[in-house]
């Protein structure tokens, strides 16, 4: 009941900020992010095109990666429209085909550009049941996989932009709270809604991806602090927002939920992207790394999501996921006549 009436109230946090605050509240006046650049991804509506709008107002230069390029354009439109001399790059991703993950590196690769900031922000909230082209439930592929190949692959540009800029890389991870709704094994739940859509729940699908998220920032924090990589990287709960996660179920059912509980939602443009930028950007956070933020400050975790042998467990199946044809891994068994 107390954290509820202090997320209404807005009360500061130990940070200082909570569920009021603004995104630009933590980016103002911080001339080290000019020499900045970002990847966004989802950054062509809601909390992602709010994070990608501050910082380029603070003169990051922002890479929108996106699968509706037209979509991106006008993104990119908008904020040079409102901010004079910002730095804007669109480039085609879609983050559930592992080929698309690896062309957009190779591709951002080949623009010679430094890389401090990436903040896996897309996310797919799948009513029906759909498997990808490599052979994988797609919220997963969406909100997870692609974003682990993402980083993995980006990595090595990040470590060697903080060593030559001398400025900490930071990678942010948006999960939900969300996650904690799931309990069990995650890779054999994983499985069973991969290969047979009587298993398919959407609720359930989303959290197993945002606790995969979870636990990918636990386990890559700890890597990063055994190569001593001047990088870190944390995962946030941007808070209840109406975003196009949504967009699936318009209708007279969903706007009067959310009319009934706007007093409890942040708003896009004043709180959404604010513990997202917080995390991204905050002095404060200078070697923090493997932590779960929410309204700006750290919180509590699941049990399961702080569990290093589950993070590890998750990220050794992951490598074999992005190295192998996963319809051979989540076939049926076969049926014994």
């Amino acid at each position: 009941m107390l954290k509820t009436v202090k997320y209404l109230l807005g009360s500061a946090g130990p940070s200082g900020y909570g569920s009021k605050s603004t995104a630009e509240q933590f980016t103002d006046n911080c001339e080290s992010l000019r020499s900045c650049t970002a990847i966004i991804t989802g950054a062509t509506s809601g909390i992602g095109a709010e994070t990608a709008r501050v910082l380029a107002k603070r003169g990051v230069r922002v890479v929108i990666p996106a699968r509706n390029l037209k979509a991106a354009e006008e993104m990119k439109s908008r904020i040079e429209s409102e901010f004079r001399d910002t730095r804007v790059i669109v480039m085609y991703l879609d983050l559930s085909s592992l080929k698309s993950v690896r062309r957009f590196v190779k591709e951002f690769e080949a623009l010679n550009l430094p890389l401090n900031i990436l903040i896996n922000n897309a996310g797919k909230f799948a009513y029906d049941h759909g498997v990808t082209e490599d052979g994988i439930e797609m919220t997963f592929a969406t909100n997870y996989l692609g974003h682990f190949l993402l980083t993995n692959l980006l990595l090595k540009k990040m470590i060697k932009t903080a060593k030559t800029i001398g400025i900490q890389g930071r990678i942010v991870n948006v999960t939900s709270g969300i996650h904690t709704w799931f309990s069990g094994d995650l890779i054999r739940s994983l499985g069973q809604i991969t290969r047979d859509k009587s298993h398919y729940d959407a609720t359930r699908a989303y959290a197993i991806s945002k606790l995969a998220n979870v636990l990918h920032t636990k386990e890559l924090a700890c890597r990063l602090k055994m190569m001593e990589a001047n990088v870190t990287v944390n995962c946030v709960h941007p808070g209840i927002v109406r975003t196009r996660l949504t967009r699936d179920r318009e209708g007279f059912i969903t706007d009067l939920v959310f009319l009934l509980t706007s007093k409890f939602l942040k708003t896009l443009h004043v709180q959404a992207a604010a513990t997202t930028c917080y995390v991204a950007t905050h002095p404060n956070l200078k070697n923090v790394g493997g932590k779960y933020f929410a309204d700006c400050n750290e919180a509590s975790n699941s049990d399961i999501g702080c569990n290093v042998k589950e993070a590890a467990r998750l990220w050794s199946f992951s490598e074999i996921m992005v190295a192998t044809d996963f319809k051979s891994i989540f076939a049926p068994p076969p049926m014994n006549y």
